[in-house]
C-alpha cells in the first residue's frame, strides 16, 4: 500500500443521516449562530403527476438549534419557511414558489419567448451544496430532459439566479442536471449534465463581501465527453422577480468550441468514449458510457468526471474551454461513483452501482485514491498516476470494468437481511480529515476508511450503537401505512459533515424511490444524524429528521424491493450542511 499523506487541507469535497440509554448526551452546536441542515427531497410537488419526480420538488431546511434540542429529548424539530423570515414550521419550501413559473427564459441573443412554466421537467431536487463561503446553495433538479440549476441564497432562502444546460446528441434524453459543485473559491459552478454528456460551467462573480453580483454561463467553457457530439439547444437563463419579490440575475455568454473542445478524442488520441470513428478505445478498457455522474472538484480545481460506465477524466476547470489532464479506463477506475473527498494531497473517489436497469443485478464497493498533485497544464499519459484500490469487496460483481468480479449478476434485489447486493455512494470526511466514511446505500453500513493508514472498520445504521445492539433512530421513525413494507431500512445517501465535527448528516431514501429505484428503497425518508465515534473510526445514527410527502401520487416502483401500498413519497437524496 502507498504512503498515506498526513496533511489535511481546510477545503474538502464531499458528497459530496435511538439514542443508547448510556451513551452521552449530545453536545450543543459550535458557535454563536450555529448551522443549517438542508435536504434535497425529489419527490413531485404537485399532485396527480403519473411519473415520479419531474415537476416540483421539496426544499427542507433546520436550524441547529433546533436539531439539538431533538437530540437531547425534546420536540421535533420543524423545518423552516423560504419566505426571508425562517420561522420553524413555515417549511418545507415548494421549489415553485422559489422559482417563480413567470420567470422568463433568456438565451445568448435575449429573450426565447418561452417562461419556466413552458418548459418540461422542472423537478427532481437531487442534492444541494453551500458554496465557500457559505453564503449560498446550488440547487440540482435532476429530472431527464430539464437540466435546470440554480442558486438560492442561504440566509433568506431566496432564488439568486436559475440556468437551463445544453442539449446534445449524446443521448435521447439530450440533457439534465445530475449534480453541480462548487470549485475552490466560489468563482464557478461546475455543472454534470449528464444525459448531454458535457462538463459546463457557470462563472460567478462577487463583491468584496461575497456577495454574487454576475453569474454567467460561460458556454464556451463548455467540455464535451462523448463521442460525435453537436449542439442541439444553447444553454438558458431566467430572469424576473423570485418568490420574495428580488430581480433575478445571470447571464449566457460565449460560443460553444464544437471543433476542439467537442471532439472524439482525448489529448493522447484515444477515444473520450469508446466507439468514437476518429481513434481507438483504451488500452485498459475505455470509457463505455460517459452519462456525466459527477464532476468531483479538488482544491487545485482539478474536476474528476466521474461515468455511468466507468473510467474517469480529469479536467482543468480553470481553461477556457476546460481541457483534460488526466484519463483513465474503467478497468482502472470502475463505474458509476459519486462520492468524493479530499484529504492533504489525495483525492478519494468511490464506485457504485450503476442508476441504469443493469444495476438491477450489479454489486458494487469499491474506493480508491489519487494523487492530485500529479496533473498539471498538459495531460499525463493514459492511467497516470496510477490510483491506488484502497477496498475493492470481494463479492462485487463483473461489471462497470471490474473485469474480475465474482459472477456477472446478482440477483438477490435490496431487501434488507435478504439481499446480498451493495452499493457504495455517498461520503463523508471527518473534519480532522483522520477518516473517510462511505456508506453502503443498500446494505445500511457506512465503511470507515483511516486516511493516514487506509485501515478499515465498519459501522451500521439500523442499531443503537452502530455494533448490532439495540434499534437505532430509524426503527422508531419509519413508514407505518404498509405493514409488509421492511422497517427501520435508512438506505442512506448522499453525506455531509457538521461544522464542530460532531455529526455526520446523510439523506435517507424514502419507500417510494424517484432515483436507483433497484438500490434505493428506504423505509424513514428525511436526514440521519451519525453521531461521530472513536475519533472518528466509528458513528451511530443518533436520530432522523423525518420529511413527508403524500401530496405526490406517481407510481411506486423498487425492484428487488418492496411492492409498497402506502400513500409516502418523500425521497431525500442530498442532505447538506450550511454554516451560518
Amino acid at each position: 500500500m502507498k504512503r498515506f499523506n498526513f496533511k489535511i487541507k481546510t477545503t474538502a469535497i464531499a458528497m459530496l443521516a435511538g439514542m443508547v440509554a448510556a451513551g452521552p448526551v449530545l453536545a450543543k452546536s459550535d458557535g454563536d449562530d450555529g448551522y443549517e441542515y438542508w435536504a434535497a427531497d425529489q419527490s413531485n410537488s404537485v399532485p396527480g403527476i403519473p411519473s415520479r419526480g419531474v415537476s416540483g420538488s421539496f426544499m427542507w431546511v433546520w436550524d441547529s438549534k433546533d436539531v439539538d434540542k431533538q437530540l437531547n429529548g425534546g420536540k421535533e424539530a420543524q423545518p423552516l419557511g423560504c419566505d426571508g423570515k425562517n420561522r420553524p414550521g413555515d417549511g418545507p419550501c415548494n421549489v415553485y414558489d422559489v422559482f417563480p413559473s413567470s420567470l422568463v427564459e433568456h438565451d445568448v441573443n435575449g429573450e426565447t419567448g418561452n417562461t419556466l412554466g413552458d418548459l418540461p421537467a422542472f423537478g427532481r431536487l437531487h442534492g444541494m451544496l453551500a458554496d465557500p463561503q457559505n453564503r449560498y446553495m446550488n440547487i440540482n433538479m435532476f429530472a431527464p430532459g430539464g437540466g435546470y440549476v440554480g442558486i438560492v441564497d442561504g440566509e433568506s432562502k431566496e432564488a439568486v439566479a436559475l440556468f437551463r444546460v445544453t442539449s446534445t446528441n449524446g443521448t435521447g434524453i439530450q440533457r439534465s442536471l445530475h449534480m453541480s459543485f462548487w470549485n475552490s473559491d466560489g468563482s464557478a459552478l461546475l455543472l454534470a449534465n449528464l444525459h448531454g454528456k458535457v462538463l459546463e460551467r457557470i462563472d460567478i462573480t462577487r463583491n468584496p463581501g461575497g456577495k454574487i453580483i454576475a453569474a454567467d454561463f460561460n458556454q464556451a467553457a463548455s467540455l464535451g465527453v462523448g463521442k460525435g457530439m453537436s449542439i442541439l439547444d444553447d444553454a438558458k437563463v431566467y430572469l424576473g422577480k423570485n418568490g420574495q419579490g428580488e430581480n433575478m440575475l445571470g447571464s449566457v455568454s460565449g460560443a460553444y468550441d464544437v471543433a476542439n473542445a467537442f471532439g472524439d478524442l482525448t489529448p493522447n488520441g484515444e477515444c473520450k468514449e469508446n466507439g468514437c470513428s476518429s481513434g481507438p478505445d483504451g488500452a485498459m478498457g475505455g470509457r463505455a458510457n460517459n452519462v456525466i455522474v459527477c464532476p468531483i472538484v479538488s482544491d487545485n480545481d482539478n474536476a474528476y468526471v466521474t461515468f455511468g460506465g466507468g473510467g474517469l477524466l480529469i479536467a482543468d476547470t480553470t481553461t477556457t474551454p476546460m481541457t483534460i489532464v488526466g484519463e483513465y479506463d474503467n478497468q482502472v477506475v470502475n463505474g458509476a461513483g459519486c462520492g468524493g473527498v479530499q484529504a492533504g494531497d489525495d483525492m478519494w473517489l468511490n464506485a457504485g452501482a450503476s442508476a441504469s436497469g443493469a444495476g438491477a443485478t450489479q454489486s458494487t464497493f469499491t474506493m480508491y485514491t489519487i494523487d492530485d498533485t500529479g496533473f498539471g497544464s498538459s495531460a499525463n499519459a493514459p492511467n497516470t498516476p496510477a490510483p491506488t484500490e484502497i477496498y475493492k469487496d470481494p463479492t462485487n460483481t463483473s461489471t462497470i470494468g471490474n473485469v474480475g468480479g465474482s459472477s456477472p449478476v446478482n440477483n438477490t434485489g435490496q431487501i434488507p437481511g435478504i439481499t446480498t447486493r451493495r452499493d457504495a455512494h455517498g461520503m463523508a470526511r471527518t473534519l480532522s480529515g483522520s477518516h473517510i466514511h462511505n456508506v453502503d446505500r443498500i446494505q445500511n453500513i457506512v465503511e470507515v476508511f483511516d486516511t493516514s493508514t487506509g485501515a478499515n472498520t465498519t459501522y451500521d445504521l439500523t442499531s443503537a450503537d452502530g455494533q448490532g445492539n439495540g434499534l437505532g433512530a430509524c426503527a422508531t421513525a419509519s413508514v407505518t401505512d404498509d405493514p409488509n413494507l421492511p422497517g427501520n431500512d435508512p438506505a442512506p445517501d448522499l453525506m455531509d459533515t457538521t461544522p464542530d465535527g460532531k455529526y455526520l448528516v446523510v439523506a435517507l431514501r424514502g419507500p417510494t424511490p424517484v432515483s436507483v429505484t433497484h438500490s434505493a428503497q428506504g423505509s424513514c425518508p428525511g436526514v440521519g444524524i451519525i453521531e461521530v465515534l472513536d475519533g472518528g473510526a466509528s458513528g451511530r445514527l443518533a436520530g432522523v429528521l423525518r420529511t413527508s410527502n403524500t401530496i405526490d401520487t406517481s407510481p411506486v416502483a423498487a425492484p428487488g424491493g418492496h411492492a409498497y401500498t402506502g400513500i409516502e413519497h418523500s425521497d431525500p437524496h442530498g442532505a447538506s450542511i450550511r454554516k451560518k
